[in-house]
């Protein structure tokens, strides 16, 4: 690994090919000094990035590449989504989305090696594919990036040239536990058990439903991603002290990277390991949580698009209803609110009429209460979605229209 200043690392970046592909490391770990030297140095690039927040390149000549979109990337005319599960994306890499270049965004330097942090994802995936073309991988080392273990950790000979910085991590505040979320939180943590296997996301709901676990013992932790709502459950025991809580990324508090940083309890694992659903349905009681836009009176769920406009992607919600459904014991629920307050409509509709992002969990769950899907006819499942889980302003609605789907 040679060591660059920024005119070092422009004239990398100018001896790139034709419109190269850049993959970066994505959600609140993007790193942002080096992308922006490409930026000035490169005048076309395909920008390969999953879940890009705000303050990415969006110009003319900038190709804004993924398999999950996030705000950064969402309204850009220059948007290229691919869709994919996300435990395939690093596929892509291999056949028809070769990278050219890889920049990460890393620890610092520790016994001749360096650490991804709370960013693997799909990068192992994208080195590996990158160096076998013989393309360029950079490094952004941070002093502030945690070090974290697993498939996180790098030797310095993967990496060609790194560029130093000394800057402060994103730290995503998380909103307060509303009302709706907290009454969505608690019933699902009614359904998890002791000794349980948690999938959980980013965001209000799986805030509540962390904390309605406090008081379980054994709890293990197999996911994408976990956040803050991780640290009450460790520090009141609720976690089995023998398991490494596994996570291809994370993001949170300056607690959390505090945390994280060279604890041998987190394991950070390549997005294909966390995200098989074959590995997913070997922890028993394994239980997922998921969210959605909308969800049908066939147990249909549209979390992916708006008037036939992307919103996010798959992600990795088929990974893991289909690897908790298989688990033994393992349930999936989708979880949401019953009305959606800007839209001003119901998240239970008769019909979805975008592309469909999943199916058949083991129950949708609103603040309204507990629709049992899994294992029920297709007109008992109707009748749980409008009698528990939609919202009594259009229960009467919902019920005409089932009836004109054969479902009543």
């Amino acid at each position: 690994m040679r060591t660059l200043d920024i005119a070092g690392l422009a004239s990398i970046f100018e001896g790139l090919p034709e419109n190269p592909r850049v993959v970066v490391s994505g959600n609140f770990a993007s790193p942002h000094v080096a992308i922006g030297i490409l930026d000035k140095a490169v005048p076309a690039y395909r920008l390969h990035a999953l879940n890009a927040q705000a303050g990415l390149p969006d110009r003319e000549g900038v190709t804004l590449e993924t398999a999950f979109v996030g705000p950064g990337m969402r309204r850009s005319p220059r948007l290229a989504y691919v869709p994919a599960r996300l435990s395939l994306v690093p596929q892509l890499f291999v056949r028809t989305l070769p990278p050219d270049i890889v920049i990460l965004h890393t620890s610092r330097v520790i016994d001749g090696t360096v650490s991804m942090g709370m960013e693997v994802n799909i990068l192992p995936a994208a080195v590996e594919a990158v160096r076998a073309r013989g393309g360029i991988v950079v490094a952004q080392v941070n002093a502030r990036m945690p070090y974290t273990f697993g498939d996180a950790v790098l030797p310095v000979d993967a990496v060609d040239y790194a560029i130093e910085v000394d800057e402060a991590l994103p730290s995503p505040a998380g909103g307060g536990l509303d009302d709706t979320s907290a009454a969505i939180g608690a019933l699902v943590a009614e359904r998890v058990p002791d000794g349980a296997t948690l999938q959980m996301g980013i965001g209000a709901v799986p805030d509540a439903v962390l904390h309605g676990l406090k008081s379980r013992r054994g709890l293990k932790l197999w996911s994408e991603m976990f956040s803050d709502g991780i640290l009450p459950l460790e520090q009141e025991g609720a976690l089995d002290a023998d398991t490494p809580i596994t996570a291809s990324f994370l993001f949170g508090s300056d607690a959390l990277y505090r945390w994280v940083d060279r604890n041998p309890r987190v394991l950070m694992l390549r997005t294909e390991t966390t995200n098989a659903p074959a590995l997913i349905a070997r922890n028993p009681l394994m239980v997922s949580v998921n969210t959605a836009l909308q969800v049908d009176l066939f147990a249909q769920a549209n979390a992916s698009r708006i008037r036939a406009r992307i919103f996010s992607g798959f992600g990795g919600q088929t990974d893991f209803i289909v690897g908790a459904v298989h688990s033994a014991g393992g349930q999936s629920f989708m979880a949401l609110r019953s009305w959606h307050p800007k839209a001003d409509v119901s998240t239970i509709i008769p019909l979805v009429d975008e592309p469909v992002t999943s199916f058949q969990p083991t129950a949708v769950i609103t603040e309204q209460g507990v629709a049992d899907i899994w294992g029920h006819d297709e007109r008992s499942q109707a009748r749980h979605l409008i009698e528990h889980a939609a919202h009594p302003r259009v229960r009467e609605e919902l019920w005409e229209e089932a009836h004109a789907l054969g479902l009543a």
